[in-house]
């Protein structure tokens, strides 16, 4: 379990977000996630899968793990950007999309 719960710690600090906030986006009281950082329990299956969307691994990222590469700053935004775009609607997806597009086209060289 100790592994377990360092994956979970590792992965939330990747992400910029205290146990509170994952708790919260997982649907879990501050309190159960604790004992899921601190090794004292583990989750059950759906819970599992809820912390993993939040988290934007698989179980076997969580459960396994593996020697992975530190991800770099960018692919940490990365990912977080991913795990706030899977918990929008389609439309504001949509919003945060074109928003996003604007600025990359306004930051890339003009080809002029």
């Amino acid at each position: 379990m100790d592994a377990f719960a360092k994956r979970l710690r590792e992965r939330a600090r990747q992400l910029e977000l205290s146990d509170a906030e994952v708790a919260r986006r997982a649907g879990l009281a501050e309190r159960r996630y604790g004992h899921y950082v601190r090794g004292t329990r583990e989750p059950d299956f759906s819970a599992l899968l809820r912390i993993c969307a939040v988290l934007d691994v698989t179980p076997n990222d969580l459960l396994v793990g593996g020697e992975k590469a530190r991800p770099s700053m960018r692919d940490r935004w990365l990912a977080r950007l991913v795990a706030a775009g899977r918990r929008l609607e389609t439309d504001d997806i949509k919003l945060a999309v074109r928003q996003i597009e604007a600025l990359a086209d306004h930051r890339a060289p003009s080809s002029h």
